[in-house]
């Protein structure tokens, strides 16, 4: 540094005319391809499938960055309705949410019915089913649900969307919770446990697959996964747009070959109409323009079906952004 104030005021000039130039050139616009642009998707806990589900997208969006310009971030937070307030905060650009929850939001219910509508969300796509997972002790000798009459069965903890989901099912069915011999309340680490130990007979639980939840029971004591359908899984998933009709795979727990169907939530990805077009575009485009790689970044995505994907339980518009791509490849 001392050198440069001891040369000459003709240098130093010189100097200044080209540092001028430099900051000129930093300040022109930089092509499109060159600018960055930073995104951020909110997902839930760093152990759950929303944080891998979320990493992978920002895997596939910034395979490309070369080309469209933007860094994709992916951010642990704490779950669905975290991510839509901090969406409608402008905070994240785009979010994972539970299907239901989704639906809440945008029509103004349940959590969110204090704070009102939010009718800015946008569907992007649906990801994995969060399956109502129905589990039966081997010895019930359960082949459906109805078999549960007159038996002890784990409903739920209060307070619980499992619980919540399970007592619209009852409902739904025209029964209570009498339909059982003892409706337990336990929590999902209480209830493998409680079923091979003989304690209950079977129970429900939300959620998506592999689960290490589901895993256990079924490799410690034989447990049979039991199939949710009929009248009732009917009439549910035709009046709330935020259920769907999913599997279960064949062979994904030990002792159960059988392929079970269900019905579920979805874990969907969402966004606002004020993020632009463009960068929705671009997300949507580093997905399924990578759909098997995307679909071996994690177990719980290897079943998806592009189709399905950008139908089934969508609780808010499609943004438009998403919804070019999916004309321009067919898939709508």
């Amino acid at each position: 540094m001392r050198t440069l104030f001891n040369t000459s005021f003709g240098k130093r000039l010189a100097l200044s005319a080209s540092a001028a130039a430099m900051f000129a050139a930093l300040a022109a616009p930089l092509p499109a391809a060159a600018q960055q642009k930073f995104i951020s998707i909110g997902t839930g806990g760093v152990t759950g499938v929303y944080y891998a589900a979320g990493g992978a997208i920002c895997r596939l969006v910034n395979k490309d960055r070369k080309d469209h310009g933007m860094r994709c971030s992916v951010e642990s937070t704490g779950g669905s309705v975290f991510n839509i307030n901090t969406i409608k905060a402008g905070e994240l650009d785009l979010g994972v949410v539970q299907s239901d929850v989704g639906y809440n939001a945008y029509n103004g219910e349940g959590q969110f019915k204090e704070t009102g509508a939010y009718k800015k969300l946008r569907s992007v796509f649906s990801i994995h089913p969060e399956p109502f997972t129905v589990l039966a002790r081997k010895e019930a000798n359960v082949k459906s649900f109805d078999d549960f009459k007159g038996k002890r069965f784990n409903v739920g903890n209060p307070g619980s969307g499992t619980r919540a989901s399970m007592e619209q099912f009852l409902k739904t069915k025209g029964v209570g919770l009498d339909f059982f011999s003892l409706a337990s309340e336990l929590r999902p680490d209480e209830h493998g446990p409680a079923l091979c130990d003989g304690k209950i007979d079977g129970f429900l639980y939300g959620v998506g697959h592999p689960s290490a939840n589901i895993q256990d029971p079924t490799t410690s004591c034989g447990a049979q996964l039991v199939s949710l359908t009929g009248p009732v899984v009917d009439k549910l998933v035709a009046e709330f747009p935020y259920y769907a009709k999913v599997s279960i795979p064949g062979g994904l727990y030990p002792n159960n070959p059988q392929e079970t169907n269900t019905y579920g939530v979805l874990a969907t990805f969402v966004s606002s109409s004020d993020v632009p077009d463009e960068t929705v575009y671009q997300v949507v485009k580093g997905v399924f323009e990578n759909f098997e790689d995307f679909k071996k970044l994690h177990p719980a995505l290897g079943h998806l079906n592009a189709k399905d994907m950008v139908k089934n339980g969508l609780s808010a518009p499609l943004h438009p952004g998403a919804e070019k791509y999916f004309k321009e490849k067919g898939l709508l």
